[in-house]
């Protein structure tokens, strides 16, 4: 469904930096690690316990629950019902975590006033189709599904959504899989445990690695083998969103992030990472921030408790909300 967004993770061997705070584990504990697919890619669950078996239990649940965010909201499989959405117009007896995203999503876009937007799907449809036969939309594609896009027109109430306009389509990319990192995270805590990262492609914690802070490596947007930051979960989660994700032209100008009201890509970002208290709301700014560019983010970060964003543009500058500081990489 998403991106695969950081290049390391802090299962394995990255150093903290001077920012992190330092503990131990539980006396016997260990960690225990698992695995499975979602979203299009591999899924990743640590727990540190000393029960063996309590922590399998704990990653089994984990993983349940973020595979069950997907089999909702995948735009591609015929059974989800965000599929169902997109191909009929209207999904009738909604699921409540459906329901619960679609909340988060409207908020969003009234805060951003509508750069967050999850009726962007036929603009990249557009795109898609259009890099099948090695283009861009001609102005006149690109109007046609402009004009499908308002977050307005998501109609949701408690047993009932409904799309104002035929061929209008959502796509919950921007939140699905910091949903269900938060998801993961609240299945693991119901087991007991209280050292955890959750990865499903955005990252969730609690707790600590042993001896340092779970720790996360963002990749540079321009080099896939190199770092661009190494910053600390300190009890947030972690998203971001890069135009080098999935890109329509060489130059990165064109790629899947849409701005809803200029129908193309935000020109000014090469990416974006956010510290949020929860997963989802982490996954959604990240895309919204893509679009407002850097300076509006960082306003938009400093009225926002416990939010903060580190910001590249396309000539590798960065920005650094006052709770991301300047780390050696």
């Amino acid at each position: 469904m998403k991106r695969r967004t950081f290049l390391a993770t802090a299962i394995g061997a990255i150093g903290a930096s001077a920012a992190c705070t330092f503990g131990t584990w539980p006396a016997g504990a260990r960690l225990h690690t698992g695995t499975a697919l979602a979203f299009g890619t591999t899924i990743n669950i640590a727990v540190v316990h000393a029960d063996e078996k309590l922590a399998r239990r704990a990653i089994a649940a984990a993983l349940s629950a973020a595979q069950q965010v997907d089999r909702l909201m995948s735009i591609y499989h015929p059974a989800s019902q965000v599929f169902r959405l997109n191909r009929d117009g209207v999904l009738h007896q909604p699921d409540p975590q459906l329901l619960a995203v679609l909340e988060q999503a409207r908020g969003l876009s009234l805060l951003t006033d509508g750069a967050f937007d999850i009726s962007v799907q036929p603009l990249w449809r557009a795109y898609s189709t259009a890099a099948a036969r090695g283009a861009l939309p001609d102005a006149a594609q690109q109007d046609r599904a402009l004009a499908l896009v308002d977050w307005r027109g998501v109609r949701v109430s408690a047993d009932r959504i409904e799309l104002a306009q035929h061929g209008m389509a959502i796509t919950l990319n921007g939140l699905a899989q910091g949903y269900a990192a938060d998801l993961a995270l609240a299945a693991v805590r119901a087991h007991g445990i209280e050292h955890a990262l959750l990865d499903t492609g955005e990252f969730a914690a609690a707790g600590r690695k042993h001896g340092q802070p779970w720790t996360l490596g963002v990749r540079a947007p321009r080099d896939p083998q190199a770092l661009a930051a190494t910053l600390c979960l300190d009890g947030r989660s972690m998203a971001t969103s890069g135009d080098y994700e999935m890109t329509f032209t060489p130059d990165y100008m064109h790629h899947h992030i849409f701005d809803p009201k200029a129908g193309d890509s935000p020109r000014q970002l090469a990416s974006v990472t956010v510290l949020a208290p929860s997963a989802m709301l982490a996954d959604g700014l990240s895309t919204a921030f893509m679009v407002l560019g850097a300076d509006r983010s960082m306003t938009l970060a400093a009225r926002l408790t416990g939010v903060d964003l580190l910001a590249i543009d396309k000539a590798g500058r960065p920005w650094r909300s006052a709770g991301i500081a300047p780390a050696a990489v």
